[in-house]
């Protein structure tokens, strides 16, 4: 893939998120609260999923028993994610909502580039992206207060 279809990949995921957030936050209406409204979102998901892995993928799950016990948490971080998609932002809104998500993530993303944790290669943290964390912390508290 080419980097723009990344960086457009990456932005259509951006505007899903909060576009989910209200979708699960209205489910959870129907469903009798906001966990309920996660795990249908999940078992809707999972469905795809399946439905995707099952057209596209042919090789089997070769080397998953040899996984660290970390990689397997996965699935409860974004029960986590989800579940406070529904709780929160339609507590405090969701444009301070998601702005402290996307600081939230940046400052995370930043520490494992910095540190190379769970894998990834370790990349400097120069005073630009220092900078760009500051800047977007600012901001989401700036749409907080505001």
């Amino acid at each position: 893939m080419t980097g723009l279809v990344l960086v457009l990949f990456a932005v259509v995921a951006g505007a899903f998120l909060p576009t989910q957030a209200a979708v699960n936050t209205r489910l959870a209406q129907f469903v009798g609260g906001p966990v309920r409204a996660s795990m249908v979102s999940f078992a809707i998901g999972a469905i795809a999923l399946l439905v995707v892995v099952a057209l596209f993928y042919r090789s089997g799950a070769v080397h998953a028993g040899r996984a660290p016990w970390w990689a397997w948490v996965g699935g409860f971080l974004g029960a986590f994610y989800v579940t406070s998609t529904v709780v929160v932002p339609v507590r405090i809104g969701a444009a301070p909502f998601f702005g402290i998500l996307v600081a939230a993530q940046l400052v995370m993303g930043v520490l494992i580039d910095r540190f190379g944790l769970i894998g990834f290669p370790e990349r400097a943290l120069s005073p630009g992206r220092m900078a760009g964390v500051i800047l977007l912390v600012a901001g989401a508290l700036l749409v907080r207060i505001f």
